[in-house]
């Protein structure tokens, strides 16, 4: 099913600057053919719905892995039957 959605990653307890955690958080998105964009409170996505939900489970599992004690996410999902969801319909 395809979706758009909107992802907010905070790492925790990793200092007062994250940028390297969502740097690496936009990377791996990118890696899993997303059409992305990135704002200032977190990430817009456009892709099937179980791939998103399993790069957000990618994405903890990886930052854990790499150091990162504490990861809270907040993830919101559009999906439609009327028409296929686009990031390029939601601009103004």
């Amino acid at each position: 099913m395809k979706a758009t959605a909107e992802l907010q990653v905070i790492p925790l307890c990793s200092g007062v600057s994250v940028r390297e955690e969502i740097i690496r958080v936009v990377e791996m998105l990118k890696g899993h053919g997303f059409i992305i964009e990135t704002h200032a409170s977190g990430t817009n996505i456009e892709g099937e719905m179980s791939e998103i939900l399993a790069a957000v489970e990618q994405i903890h599992e990886t930052l854990h892995e790499e150091g990162t004690a504490r990861i809270l996410s907040y993830l919101k999902l559009e999906t439609r039957t009327d028409k296929t969801p686009t990031l390029v319909s939601k601009r103004l």
